[in-house]
């Protein structure tokens, strides 16, 4: 699985758990919701993305999304 693809699945499920988290236990897991979209958000105009540099680190091969 490529990098790009790692990413998008690492953000829905961080997002996915974090929406059920604010349904069953607090509506502040509501700011991490947040925060993923954020990050996305300005991975989409900078290029950078943590996650995206630590998977590279740790030897996950770049690749195409698609």
């Amino acid at each position: 699985m490529s990098i790009d693809r790692m990413v998008m699945a690492f953000a829905g499920s961080f997002i996915l758990i974090s929406l059920a988290l604010a349904h069953w236990h607090s509506p502040y897991w509501l700011w991490f919701t947040a925060f993923v979209g954020a990050n996305l958000f300005q991975a989409a105009f900078t290029g950078f993305c943590p996650l995206a540099i630590i998977l590279k680190k740790l030897g996950v091969k770049p690749g195409c999304a698609f």
